[in-house]
């Protein structure tokens, strides 16, 4: 408790974009978020008022910064699970538990879980050789729906597979696509843990956003749809065009039930993959997360006001949009040179005064997420048009 204003006291685990845009909603609150950040120049370290400095890495450091703190969440899932673990058992208040993260942390773990929950997932195996990958493949192949039945690698169909990196893997990285053995045989041979799965054949990926209190209320936003490009999200677009009622509940629906399953507490993130035949759960996050963006402007209660009052148990905001249309950009480092950024800002503010932007306080790198910008409107079309604009505007200086 802050003796102060006698308010609690959050500390987030993560001085990143996350980090700084949960300090942004806290202040609402009455509160300044506590920061362990790596840096002093990490994004949210740049503007909160009580920064600690350390790594996740550091128990001692992790000990420390818990200290009179009322919760203890995180921007990361990178957090040794075991420390969590030992937070907990001293009476941190930490969230979500080392029992519930872990489903986030360890792809096979998450895949054994809901596997038994019964949730739809794709074919997977965890392998530990090329020839498990083979077999794999084949077996794929046997059951007549592999995406490429092409001969490849030897083993007759099945290929491509997917494989991932059970852990650390985020924004494309730790996925691999698999088209023969060779392929396989080189990603095993660095020792990266693996699992492998089918290439779902999809229609677009979608996204649903719950958030659970201790005492087990819960808030589901409308599901969006999201876009990629280079294992990297670009847009937002909520809720998702075209989807139906029913398919939207059954979204929800699922994410509330894994929430629960899962004992999550806080934010959970279910990237999910549209086909033809339904939903099928890609993978989980359980913080903030980039298809939650659109709601600081485009949502009664932000993703980010909604974690804190998760992990204080207070009651669960309106999760109801603000607008009929409303897409997320996310704006990348573009290429060195040209005008400032904050020149940039000047001719996108002149050019579409109704754009909302957010800038991270990153130094630029190519391809990196510097920030984003949302617009509200009417009309899908129009709005994603505007957005996009906006986010090539920031990238490129155009």
């Amino acid at each position: 408790m802050d003796t102060r204003t006698g308010l609690p006291v959050v500390g987030m685990v993560g001085g990143g974009q996350l980090a700084r845009m949960t300090h942004q909603a806290s202040i609402a609150l009455g509160q300044s978020l506590r920061v362990l950040s790596v840096s002093p120049d990490d994004s949210a370290a740049l503007v909160a008022a009580d920064v600690r400095i350390g790594t996740h890495t550091d128990l001692a450091a992790l000990r420390e910064f818990a200290k009179g703190c009322d919760a203890v969440t995180f921007d990361h899932e990178h957090v040794p699970n075991g420390h969590i673990a030992a937070l907990a058992a001293e009476g941190v208040k930490i969230y979500p538990g080392a029992e519930a993260i872990v489903f986030a942390q360890d792809k096979q773990r998450m895949r054994e879980r809901l596997s038994e929950l019964g949730a739809p997932v794709p074919r997977w195996r965890a392998v530990s050789s090329a020839a498990d990958v083979v077999d794999f493949a084949a077996s794929l192949a046997a059951a007549g729906t592999a995406v490429d039945a092409s001969a490849a690698g030897g083993s007759g169909a099945g290929w491509p597979v997917v494989a991932k990196a059970v852990r650390g893997g985020y924004d494309g990285r730790g996925v691999w696509m698999l088209g023969d053995a060779a392929a396989a045989e080189e990603l095993v041979a660095t020792g990266t843990p693996l699992i492998v799965e089918e290439q779902v054949p999809l229609r677009r990926e979608l996204a649903a956003l719950v958030a659970r209190s201790p005492f087990g209320q819960v808030a589901a936003y409308p599901v969006v749809e999201t876009v990629q490009r280079d294992g990297i999200c670009v847009e937002v677009l909520a809720p998702a065009p075209g989807l139906s009622e029913e398919r939207a509940v059954e979204a929800q629906q699922l994410a509330i039930d894994l929430a629960h399953a899962l004992g999550v507490v806080g934010l959970l993130a279910v990237e999910l993959f549209e086909t033809d035949a339904g939903i099928v759960v890609n993978e989980l996050a359980m913080r903030p997360h980039n298809s939650g963006h659109w709601t600081i402007e485009g949502a009664r209660t932000s993703q980010f006001e909604q974690h804190l009052r998760a992990v204080l148990d207070y009651p669960m905001g309106d999760t109801s949009p603000a607008a009929p249309a409303v897409v997320m950009a996310n704006v990348l480092g573009g290429p060195a040179g040209g005008m400032s950024i904050d020149e940039r800002l000047h001719h996108l503010f002149a050019d579409d005064p109704g754009v909302r932007v957010h800038l991270y306080g990153k130094q630029v790198r190519p391809g990196r997420k510097i920030g984003h910008v949302t617009v509200l409107g009417d009309d899908m079309t129009s709005v994603r048009a505007r957005a996009a604009r906006a986010a090539r505007r920031l990238q490129e200086g155009e």
